[in-house]
């Protein structure tokens, strides 16, 4: 894998074995579909693999980006991708998704894009984007990105939270949220 834009661009991306990591072509498109939404943005990138989704956006200009997943494996690459990269403001969270965003929550943290490429199959994609909802964790302009599969179908709206644009790329969706009305 490498990374498709931005002053990273066309560096390797070191992915863990057994994780699904989002192809560079559905990366590229995902940015191309957020336009300069990356730039100075803080991400969060949930679910993280390898780190693809949130070394993108640090590529792609921005402010700082934190991992999470709860694989010791995954943790590991995304830090030796860190370092390969040395992005900038980063964090990398070993913990399960749900709690970090609960933990986010209560520390009033707040996100402009939001990135989640859980495993498919198993409805993790509609019950963390319920708690994302719940636990108000993004920025009022934000962006909520989920890939997932094209049998796990999501809502048009979660809570707060309104379905603005799908994209299909074979067997994968991504859909994009935000607050309020569709942008």
């Amino acid at each position: 894998m490498r990374i498709t834009s931005g002053i990273f661009k066309s560096r390797i991306i070191k992915a863990p074995a057994g994780i699904r990591p989002t192809l560079d072509n559905v990366r590229k498109a995902i940015f191309d579909i957020l336009g300069g939404a990356a730039e100075g943005a803080k991400a969060l990138d949930l679910f993280a693999g390898s780190g693809a989704l949130g070394l993108e956006a640090l590529s792609r200009g921005a402010a700082s980006c934190t991992f999470v997943d709860n694989s010791r494996s995954s943790v590991k690459a995304i830090k030796e991708n860190i370092e390969a990269l040395k992005p900038g403001r980063t964090e990398v969270i070993y913990a399960d998704s749900s709690a970090a965003i609960q933990g986010f929550a209560r520390g009033s943290d707040r996100f402009d894009i939001i990135f989640m490429d859980p495993p498919y199959y198993k409805e993790i994609a509609k019950k963390t984007l319920s708690l994302l909802a719940g636990c108000d964790i993004l920025s009022e302009t934000g962006v909520a990105v989920i890939e997932h599969s094209k049998h796990d179908l999501l809502p048009d709206s979660s809570g707060g939270l309104r379905l603005f644009r799908i994209a299909r790329y074979g067997d994968t969706l991504v859909s994009f949220y935000c607050k309020g009305q569709t942008k």
